[in-house]
């Protein structure tokens, strides 16, 4: 029987470019270009990798999105996954981590899966708190921030790196993982792979595919809100010190009244 793995991944705003918060204090993404977070990548990475081992897989990347999120699904393809679901629904817009758990949860049992892979948390939200969401509501086990994994007759294995310590962990499939930025370099498309890319199948489903009222997601259905935002204050000029003789007793100086030492 094929390994049906599930890639989650996201669309998110460019991190080098000018991101602020919209009027209703959702962050603004028609202003900045997107792509799929580097996090993700190593996800799909690591989901591509067992896929190869093992003699019948499949990959299916998914995401939760407005139109444009499918260029990180079209990364991923391009990466060598098989195929991929697009989530897209206006009612969408606002939707935090809780209710986005929901949405994955029942987008990853209609594509049917044995193991779901998630980065260890996007680059916009850094919660780091979806893969557990979803592993709960799935109701099967949830093996996080992983280095390094693996998936062996039925079972998924994996080592999580701590400050003092290195756990070896290990879940019966179907299961949840996560993996951290240290789990292997994400390859890069190659042109076949591009080209490959357009002809895969990507399905589009909205709420009411996936059995899902307006009201359970979006700001309306919010657990969590953002009750204010304030700009970060312009870069201000620094503090120059011309060695003429007594620049390193300046910046000792300068240094000391800044507490640094």
């Amino acid at each position: 029987m094929s390994l049906r793995i599930v890639v989650t991944v996201k669309y998110v705003p460019d991190a080098t470019g000018d991101r602020h918060f919209a009027d209703d204090l959702t962050v603004d993404r028609d202003d900045v270009d997107g792509l799929l977070s580097e996090l993700d990548e190593y996800a799909v990475e690591q989901a591509l990798q067992i896929a190869e081992d093992a003699d019948d897989a499949e990959v299916t990347v998914l995401t939760i999105g407005p139109e444009d999120a499918k260029d990180a699904l079209r990364k991923a393809l391009s990466m060598g996954a098989d195929k991929a679901v697009h989530v897209e629904d206006d009612d969408l817009h606002g939707t935090d981590a809780i209710g986005t758990s929901l949405v994955l949860a029942k987008a990853i049992e209609k594509a049917g899966y044995d193991l779901v892979i998630s980065g260890m948390a996007s680059t916009d939200g850094t919660m780091g708190v979806v893969p557990a969401l979803v592993a709960e509501r799935l109701g099967v086990p949830q093996v996080t921030l992983l280095s390094e994994v693996s998936v062996e007759d039925g079972t998924v294995k994996g080592r999580r790196d701590g400050d003092a310590a290195s756990e070896q962990l290990e879940a019966s499939l179907p299961a949840v993982v996560s993996v951290t930025d240290q789990s292997g370099e994400a390859r890069y498309p190659s042109f076949k792979g591009i080209m490959a890319a357009k002809k895969k199948p990507v399905e589009s489903w909205d709420l009411s595919d996936l059995d899902i009222e307006a009201e359970e997601v979006g700001l309306e259905g919010a657990w969590t809100k953002v009750e204010a935002a304030n700009e970060r204050p312009a870069r201000t000029a620094g503090t120059i010190v011309k060695d003429e003789g007594e620049g390193g007793k300046q910046l000792a100086e300068y240094l000391a009244s800044q507490k640094f030492i």
